[in-house]
């Protein structure tokens, strides 16, 4: 998979509102109701590396029971990615800053 290509495809309910935000840098869009990884994945094979191995992450649990989804905002809030609403203007991280190794990378 490119890391240009979103691991989910969204099949219904595209005609919501849509909603800008940054994601390491770049611009991204997502719709009105989507859950942060929602709005990852839609654009991005991946939502971040693993801590431990680099590998590509996607979340686990999808319900806020698991690790697997942590990333933070520009400003170092960490947040749940599958729980969290996404917001019009948020700056997402999903790399740990002073490494070198992305998820898009990863997720070639």
């Amino acid at each position: 998979m490119r890391h240009d290509e979103g691991q989910w495809v969204r099949l219904a309910e595209i005609d919501r509102a849509p909603v800008f935000f940054s994601l390491d840098g770049t611009p991204a869009r997502a719709l009105e109701g989507d859950t942060v990884l929602t709005a990852i994945l839609t654009v991005r094979g991946a939502l971040r590396a693993s801590d431990f191995t680099g590998e590509p992450r996607a979340g686990f649990c999808l319900i806020g029971a698991c690790q697997d989804c942590w990333i933070r905002t520009e400003d170092g809030q960490r947040l749940r990615a599958c729980t969290t609403g996404i917001e019009a203007g948020m700056r997402l991280l999903t790399r740990v800053p002073g490494t070198s190794s992305t998820d898009a990378e990863h997720a070639r």
